[in-house]
């Protein structure tokens, strides 16, 4: 008899969750289980706040001297140093000392940084300032200061990874997502052709409820959708998100939701963010560097409810 086994587990600040479909319980579940493992192995790896994870080496040592990495670390630098480029700056791995800068580096409460600390600051973030050695596998900063902040990617990397796991064991049928950012849909439910995932606006008021904007339909692929008013706070009578424009120091404008959906949840975990940054001014180039990448894109202009969405390849409900 055909069985449902359900899983979650807290890692990586969020909350991760997996519904698995297949004929053995016991080894949906032992399949489950190891790939919320490998979550909880990469969160050690990779998480800017655990002082004993490579990035977190990485931080207090590569501006004096070379840090040699594992090999799946530096081909993630090395992925993180393309997305960069492709993306014009939008995504951008060095925004830490930024995200302090803000009072967003752990914290939700924020804080309006005055010009001076805000042109100081710059100087310490962009690619430009980590040099990759793959001869060695070795990572250096070109500058004090300088600090890895992988949270607009280590999410979509880790949900790669736990599919991988899923893949190998034999599981045909699954539905993985990280606090609904970020979803990865393995082949199809067992009653329809693919596996459906809504996508909400914000709300149309302060803790009020949120428009259905799509329901996109994935199989095999991974959706991520950014926002700015998860994490916002409000200073001098403006609300400003927790998504950083690496290209102005400021909190992103251009857009309130982004959405993307790719085979890669590494991929769309990144684009999603740059897309957010660049607004409906980039929506057409950031579209259009993956052939079978879909996109959302919402904009609202303040004191009205009304949202500007644009969409390639994904339908918007009339909700939108």
């Amino acid at each position: 008899m055909p069985a449902t086994v359900r899983l979650a587990r807290h890692a990586m600040n969020t909350r991760f969750e997996l519904v698995l479909h297949g004929e053995d319980p016991v080894a949906l579940r032992a399949a489950g289980e190891e790939a919320l493992d490998e979550i909880d192995r990469l969160e050690g790896q990779l998480s800017l706040f655990r002082p004993t994870s490579e990035i977190a080496h990485l931080n207090a040592r590569a501006s004096r001297e070379p840090v040699r990495v594992t090999p799946a670390v530096f081909a993630l630098l090395q992925h993180a140093q393309r997305l960069h480029a492709e993306t014009g700056g939008a995504f951008d791995i060095t925004l830490a000392p930024l995200l302090r800068c803000w009072g967003l580096l752990g914290s939700t409460t924020g804080r309006v940084p005055g010009p001076e600390e805000l042109e100081e600051v710059r100087t310490r973030i962009g690619m430009r300032w980590i040099h990759l050695n793959e001869r060695d596998l070795t990572v250096r900063f070109a500058r004090d200061g300088v600090m890895l902040d992988l949270g607009a990617i280590g999410k979509g990397y880790a949900v790669d990874r736990a599919v991988e796991i899923l893949r190998d064991a034999g599981i045909a049928s699954a539905l993985l997502h990280g606090g609904t950012s970020t979803a990865y849909a393995l082949g199809r439910p067992p009653d329809a052709a693919a596996w459906q995932v809504a996508v909400d606006g914000p709300p149309r008021s302060p803790g009020g409820a949120r428009p259905l904007l799509a329901v996109v339909p994935l199989r095999d692929e991974s959706l991520s959708v950014s926002a700015v008013w998860g994490k916002a706070f409000q200073a001098h009578g403006k609300t400003c998100g927790h998504v950083l424009d690496p290209r102005t120091a400021r909190p992103a404008e251009n857009a309130v939701l982004a959405a993307v959906v790719l085979p890669s949840a590494t991929e769309t975990d990144a684009f999603s963010t740059a897309l957010l940054v660049v607004g409906g001014a980039g929506h057409e180039r950031i579209g259009n560097l993956r052939p079978d990448m879909r996109t959302l894109l919402v904009a609202q202009r303040p004191g009205d409810e009304r949202l500007a969405c644009e969409a390639r390849g994904v339908r918007l409900e009339t909700a939108a």
